[in-house]
């Protein structure tokens, strides 16, 4: 399995006590609803979407650099501005500690803009020499070993992964990669707006090439030929569906098998040249993917394949360089993609390098200067209320059999959840980070964390390690580890909000909650144990029952065309649907319980029910604006549905949202017992 959104409380013993004594210092009710966000010009039961974040969409159009704008973006970009203090403090503290050294060396040294456009592309020119000296494919493995060790993308993917048969241990793992477009069937649709995307991105690979010193001819053909190259590549490679299927990804097998399936490339040699521990076992996720690259290096030049090399190389870069690179990275990457209309300002980009390559070491600090010891306390109780519901929800399924029920609950248990940041941070002492070197800082810096993963193989799966640095907003749950994450740049609002009604907090982060905890039992959760073992555990008449229900949501979400030619992929995103609708019914669950127990104000603040709080809690936080680019793209290869599919996808199969709102039979969001989906 290849790596999936999210959370701030405040005072109290307990979480009831919490609750109520929360609620109860607001001497003017306010139920943290944005109210300036709702249209009242729709009814809820027509488009509830419309309906909670109609303003909102109106008055907050995409800022010219962002591709989209919605809740996350917003937070993230105040988080942006907060690691900008950081970084900036790191610079500036003349008894700086080694960690605020390297972290202030590396963002000053990215600022550094003049010192880049002088030096043009001279920082990668040795690399490039190195790949022009191949003479011949036998010189490929050690390159492509380089360029792996140093994080660019080029053939396949090659690095540890938790053992599908003891998840406790970590193995080799070699998977598809190479491609430059967004996924494999980029290369091969016919519409015409595929057809011009392909296009575009040849000639963006030929202005890269010409940025780097070639002729403008020989970089046409060379950029024709390493399109013809990557569609080769796709050719061979799993589809994005095909991929949910982590049974379709396990094939391990002896070294001695494993270089049989591309005999033409010298694995031996590319491992030694990697550096990788010595090991008996390697996972071929995609066999059929290694028996086409063996055929298509066979059958290509070798002045192609290094032109495919160093266009990836000159791409991986392009960032890092002087302003003509910077500008045709972004002209492909940014407004091709995703129709951003300028390259976000250089501070806003420095950041991110600096929490991409040395993320823990920034992340140590923002914690330290923005986060709240309480607010993790905090969320830890609202996940524990979260987890009751969902072990009362499996407790009272009608389709599920005795027998899995006590398998699913027993794995419930077993999950662990991670708040805010790592027990544990991360040593970056090697790292040498150089003033004035920005392409030599990110390329150690990048070789420091190739190393360490490949150093994981052969050795126990380090559990408390964590998947995203502490800034970010988002969260996950791990299949193989059974355990949920909830960063520290997500536990806070609009997510959670601590002088908000809970009732609206439980719509926000509770949802969230709920939907990575459903994670654990989605179609491609579900085939995984408590452990984090890929078997299977499941009587097949509950299997086949699970399939019926899963179907329905597939089936449902697949009706939804966010652009008048391009519908949702039912299959592609059926995980994530199934896991918001199950979130919604788990948070929905906690809250009438704490409503029971007079935690939660059953009054009405702002007008509405505490249930209404609830449902426009949800509803808000996917408040979103997108461009028709990004929106394209992320249909076909992102496994979430859009904000407004995923409010009004969900809702229109909660009963309890008809209640709420008093929608009737015919009204779009209707939950129709004939149509509604349910799983959990």
């Amino acid at each position: 399995m290849k790596f999936s959104p999210n959370l701030l409380l405040l005072a109290g013993i307990s979480s009831v006590c919490l609750f109520a004594a929360d609620s109860a210092t607001n001497t003017t009710p306010s139920s943290g609803i944005d109210l300036k966000a709702i249209d009242n010009q729709v009814s809820p039961c027509v488009d509830f979407y419309q309906y909670a974040c109609g303003a909102w969409t109106k008055n907050n159009p995409i800022p010219p650099e962002f591709s989209s704008w919605g809740r996350f973006q917003e937070l993230a970009d105040r988080n942006q501005a907060e690691l900008r203090e950081v970084a900036e403090d790191a610079g500036r503290n003349l008894s700086r500690s080694p960690l605020d050294q390297k972290v202030g060396v590396f963002y000053s040294t990215c600022m550094d803009e003049a010192a880049a456009d002088k030096a043009g592309v001279t920082p990668i020119q040795p690399g490039l020499e190195r790949i022009a000296k191949i003479s011949e494919k036998g010189d490929l493995p050690a390159e492509i070993a380089r360029l792996h060790n140093q994080g660019v993308a080029v053939l396949f993917r090659f690095g540890p992964d938790a053992d599908p048969d003891n998840s406790r241990m970590n193995i080799a793992d070699i998977d598809q990669g190479g491609l430059g477009l967004p996924e494999r069937d980029f290369y091969f649709r016919t519409d015409p707006k595929s057809v011009e995307l392909r296009a575009k991105y040849q000639a963006h690979i030929s202005r890269l090439l010409q940025l780097a010193g070639e002729p403008a001819a020989t970089a046409d053909s060379n950029a024709a030929a390493i399109l013809e190259f990557e569609t080769a590549l796709a050719k061979s490679s799993l589809d994005v569906v095909s991929r949910r299927n982590p049974h379709l990804l396990v094939h391990k097998m002896p070294m001695a098998e494993f270089t049989k399936l591309a005999p033409s490339f010298d694995f031996e040699g590319y491992l030694k040249a990697r550096g990788t521990p010595a090991f008996p076992i390697i996972n071929v996720s995609t066999p059929d993917f290694l028996k086409g690259l063996n055929a298509t290096l066979d059958s290509t030049a070798l002045d192609v394949i290094k032109a495919y090399l160093a266009f990836h190389y000159i791409s991986a870069n392009a960032p890092l360089l002087s302003k003509a690179f910077v500008e045709e990275d972004f002209s492909f990457s940014g407004q091709t993609l995703t129709g951003a209309k300028v390259i976000r300002p250089r501070w806003k980009r420095c950041i991110t390098l600096t929490d991409r390559e040395l993320g823990e070491a920034l992340g140590e600090k923002f914690v330290q200067k923005y986060f709240s010891e309480v607010g993790k306390q905090k969320t830890l109780e609202m996940v524990g209320l979260i987890e009751r519901a969902m072990a009362t929800d499996i407790d009272s399924l009608t389709w599920m059999s005795d027998a899995t029920k006590q398998q699913a609950l027993a794995k419930l248990k077993e999950v662990t959840n991670k708040i805010a940041y790592p027990e544990k941070w991360r040593d970056y002492s090697s790292v040498k980070i150089v003033a004035g070197d920005l392409t030599g800082n990110a390329a150690r810096a990048r070789e420091f964390e190739v190393k360490r993963r490949l150093n994981k193989i052969g050795q126990p799966v380090d559990r408390l390690e964590w998947g995203m640095t502490p800034p970010t907003v988002n969260a996950y749950y791990s299949p193989e580890q059974n355990n949920i994450n909830f960063p520290a740049g997500i536990l806070q609002p609009p997510f959670f909000m601590a002088s908000a009604d809970m009732a609206v907090n439980f719509g926000g982060i509770g949802a969230v909650v709920g939907h990575e905890l459903t994670h654990g039992f989605d179609d491609e959760g579900r085939q995984y144990d408590g452990d984090g073992n890929l078997r299977e555990w499941w009587t097949p008449q509950d299997a086949a029952a699970f399939k019926q229900r899963v179907d329905c949501i597939s089936d449902e979400y697949s009706g939804f065309a966010p652009l008048p030619d391009v519908h949702i992929n039912g299959k592609l995103t059926l995980g994530e649907n199934g896991a918001d609708n199950a979130g919604m019914r788990l948070a929905y669950m906690a809250l009438m319980t704490s409503l029971e127990k007079n935690a939660v104000s059953s009054e009405r603040l702002d007008g509405y029910t505490p249930q209404q709080r609830f449902f426009l809690g949800f509803g808000q936080i996917w408040c979103l604006n997108v461009r028709e680019e990004s929106l394209r793209v992320s249909l076909r290869t992102n496994p979430h549905s859009p904000g407004p599919y995923r409010v009004n996808g969900t809702v229109q199969n909660m009963p309890e949202f008809s209640t709420a709102f008093g929608c009737k039979q015919g009204d779009p969001m209707f939950a129709d017992p004939a149509k509604a989906c349910r799983v959990w």
